[in-house]
């Protein structure tokens, strides 16, 4: 579980690139890039109205993108300075402890192994090459590399695994998991 200061973090920049997400704010942020301005202008400029130009205006400031000032009877807005200088990446590659930890290693093959595995046991054969993957790399790890197995060898480990050990050991050549000798005699892993 991310840390309340770093999902304070991950939130601040999500709604900076809400902000960012509008194209009015977009040009209202240009706009301001170039010199302070106040909400009746900007409003005269984009041709709309000042509660939406209001609108925009605070959430850019939520962003943290813009700071207001009062002179007289307006509010004039400008970018806080530097903030534009931090690059995108930096933005989506900001640290966040913990959230490493929290995301699985490889979602996909622990899903599939939940779904197509019970008690070390195939419930059945996958007909998706990337599941097929999957299910072979397991099977796989049952063979010692170092070793030559004879055919009934093979058959005796996958047959641990499903009863359809045929399928699995041509299956398991196919994909170059295993080879087979020249003379058909033996096996091994591919190493």
């Amino acid at each position: 579980m991310p840390s309340l200061k770093a999902e304070q973090n991950l939130k601040a920049r999500a709604n900076l690139f809400k902000a960012l997400g509008n194209p009015t704010r977009l040009l209202i942020v240009n706009l301001i890039r170039l010199s302070p301005r106040h909400t009746e202008e900007l409003a005269s400029i984009l041709k709309l109205s000042p509660g939406t130009i209001s609108h925009h205006l605070s959430t850019l400031s939520e962003a943290a993108l813009l700071e207001s000032k009062k002179e007289q009877y307006y509010v004039s807005y400008s970018l806080i300075p530097g903030v534009l200088d931090i690059k995108l990446e930096e933005m989506v590659s900001m640290s966040q402890p913990g959230l490493e930890q929290s995301v699985e290693k490889d979602a996909f093959k622990d899903k599939v192994m939940r779904a197509f595995f019970e008690r070390g046991r195939l419930l059945q054969i996958p007909t998706q090459q990337k599941k097929l993957h999957v299910v072979l790399e397991e099977i796989a790890k049952a063979f010692d590399p170092d070793k030559s197995y004879t055919e009934r060898e093979v058959n005796i480990i996958i047959a641990d695994f499903h009863d359809d050990f045929a399928t699995l050991r041509r299956e398991l050549i196919n994909f170059n998991y295993m080879t087979r000798s020249k003379d058909g005699m033996s096996y091994r892993l591919r190493s």
